[in-house]
């Protein structure tokens, strides 16, 4: 099963919004996509896993009311403020009219946990005479009203409504690194068709949380003890996460041209397709990806948001060896970690980043997710 979106208009990035344990904002990023320095990774605080942790961020400059942030879980605060990023590099924050007009997709995960009542309730279970009114009783008393709120995957399109005031229609997609890869295709796809001129789209994933280590952890999927480069991690496969947020202004280049916006890049192609997992599937799913896109440049940029686990990572690579064997092939993953529902987000994110700052002409971005989906996309310098 596959999907290609080939451009019918022209869809362009006006807009970015990016945080990640390189700080937040376009400069920062291209900077360190320019200086290719080491990553920020803490190998301390979750070992034996390393992950890239989030730069610390001023909340208030994106999320001004203290009552917001304390609602909200570290996940939603993250995407909140790259969506208002974004909002402010699109020039269209203080724009009712256009937010009343845009629409947002948001790729989400589950919502996140209270460890500590977790623990407390796990450990009183243990003791406890009567199991079932023990259970009741603490899951009604110790946890707080507002954690189901937290626990809503849409409610991140919610609160991006609430504090930047962006009152179109939303849509959020789950289903990890695929919902990333749908949520931009989907997003270009309407604009390219004509059925919307103004879009909103991106992730946000918190890596620092131990029940989503511990999930990858059960699976297998976890590389651990020390940072390698995510081509690199034959020895142990694995993901190394980061948290991370991502969002992205799309808008119809005659929108942008009449109100003459700054375009970062154009939003070319995207492709999505979900193989059946099997030795060779996802190179060949990514090859006729890539290749639908076209010959490429002797120069261009390839941004891989491959996860670094054992077999997919390798035909990734071997997708792009085949079908962009020239363009300069730089992983997402060891710049700011894999960000699971953001990934993809981050590596369109950082794409446009290096095309805005001259650093490359065109950039294809792949990505397959750890047990399913695959996706692509192609962009040219504006």
């Amino acid at each position: 099963m596959s999907d290609m979106t080939t451009t019918r208009r022209d869809v362009v990035i006006t807009g970015i919004g990016i945080a990640s344990s390189l700080g937040e904002g376009v400069e920062a990023h291209a900077a360190a996509l320019a200086a290719g320095g080491p990553p920020v990774v803490d190998s301390e605080s979750f070992k034996p896993y390393p992950l890239h942790p989030l730069a610390p961020l001023e909340l208030d400059r994106q999320i001004p009311k203290k009552s917001d942030q304390r609602q909200m879980e570290p996940w939603q605060r993250l995407g909140v403020y790259a969506a208002g990023l974004a909002l402010d590099s699109a020039g269209i924050k203080q724009d009712a009219e256009a937010k009343s007009a845009l629409q947002v997709i948001v790729a989400a995960g589950g919502g996140e946990r209270d460890h500590a009542v977790d623990a407390a309730i796990l450990s009183g279970l243990r003791g406890a005479n009567e199991p079932g009114t023990y259970l009741n009783e603490h899951l009604m008393g110790d946890l707080r009203p507002t954690l189901f709120l937290a626990q809503l995957s849409n409610l991140l399109a919610g609160n991006i409504a609430i504090v930047h005031g962006v009152t179109g229609p939303s849509r959020t997609f789950m289903g990890e690194e695929q919902a990333g890869v749908d949520a931009i295709r989907t997003a270009h796809a309407r604009i390219a068709s004509g059925q919307s001129d103004l879009r909103l789209v991106g992730g946000a994933y918190n890596a620092e949380r131990r029940d989503m280590l511990l999930l990858f952890e059960l699976g297998g999927y976890l590389r651990r003890d020390r940072f390698a480069p995510v081509f690199a991690r034959e020895d142990a496969p694995g993901l190394i996460t980061g948290s991370a947020g991502a969002f992205l202004v799309l808008e119809s280049a005659e929108r942008a041209a009449a109100r003459g916006a700054k375009v970062h890049a154009r939003l070319s192609q995207t492709g999505a397709t979900r193989s059946r997992r099997a030795p060779g599937t996802v190179e060949s799913a990514l090859t006729g990806l890539v290749s639908g896109f076209g010959p490429l440049g002797a120069d261009a940029l390839a941004i891989s948001a491959a996860t670094g686990c054992a077999g997919i990572t390798a035909e990734e690579a071997g997708a792009l060896a085949k079908a962009a064997p020239s363009a300069k092939r730089l992983a997402a993953g060891d710049l700011v970690g894999h960000g699971v529902e953001a990934a993809f987000p981050v590596s369109v994110a950082l794409a446009a980043i290096a095309l805005s700052a001259g650093q490359a002409k065109e950039a294809i971005v792949t990505g397959a997710g750890h047990w399913r989906g695959e996706g692509a996309a192609h962009l040219v310098k504006a």
